[in-house]
């Protein structure tokens, strides 16, 4: 395990860190202003961008992107992996700087970690990885888009509304029906066990989250229709 990782990987893995650290320092000097939670979301908006480019750059065949299945890494995919390893090394520090310390969120980047180094330092898997990884990164702007209207004053707009219904119908698309169809083919594939163990533990944590998720969207719904009642 690790032998057949080239320096170049490691490399990338330590100096993503180091540049998703700066990325979040200068956006602080510039909007001072905002919450250090703010400016994080924005790099991680960042990360959605770099991520689901690297990604989809390293997919062989759009027609069967998961395939071949437990097959040595292309260099693009290990590349696209290393990226995302370092932002989630990144924003797992920058989320015990957060208070209340989500304890659900902390479970998910430490499966992310341990999936994504697992998938680097054997060299297989990429593909399976690569699609975990977009199915992932899809629904994440609306995700952080939701906490930063918060802060700009827009929880209860029009805006804020929709782009809920909008996280809440591609979350459930990318991780309740495409999810567990990838986790499948990982889990029945060869591939090692730590890469097996995190793809089912990242698809209980979906599981998890889409349930606060519907509780999210059914409290909006009924508390904006009660709020119009009492108006009309």
């Amino acid at each position: 395990m690790g032998s057949s990782v080239s320096f170049d990987t490691w490399h990338t893995v330590v100096v993503g860190v180091f540049a998703w650290s700066a990325v979040f320092v200068v956006l602080r000097k510039m909007i001072g202003n905002r919450s250090f939670d703010f400016c994080n979301r924005l790099v991680s908006m960042v990360h959605v961008g770099v991520a689901i480019w690297l990604s989809s750059a390293s997919i062989k065949d759009w027609r069967h992107p998961l395939h071949p299945l437990a097959s040595p890494s292309s260099p693009l995919q290990i590349r696209a992996l290393a990226v995302s390893l370092s932002y989630f090394i990144y924003d797992f520090i920058c989320c015990l700087f957060v208070t209340p310390i989500s304890i659900s969120n902390c479970i998910h980047h430490t499966v992310s970690i341990l999936g994504l180094l697992g998938g680097i330092s054997y060299g297989v898997c990429g593909s399976e990885l690569v699609g975990c990884l977009w199915l992932m990164e899809i629904s994440n702007p609306f995700m952080h888009m939701r906490e930063l209207l918060k802060e700009l004053n827009y929880k209860d707009s029009n805006l804020s509304l929709i782009n809920d219904i909008c996280f809440a119908l591609i979350f459930s698309f990318a991780r309740l029906i495409m999810g567990p169809y990838v986790t499948y083919y990982t889990l029945t594939a060869n591939n090692p066990f730590i890469i097996k163990a995190t793809s089912f533990g990242l698809q209980a944590v979906s599981i998890f989250w889409f349930y606060k998720i519907v509780r999210m969207v059914f409290y909006k719904l009924s508390n904006r229709n009660w709020k119009e009642s009492k108006v009309s």
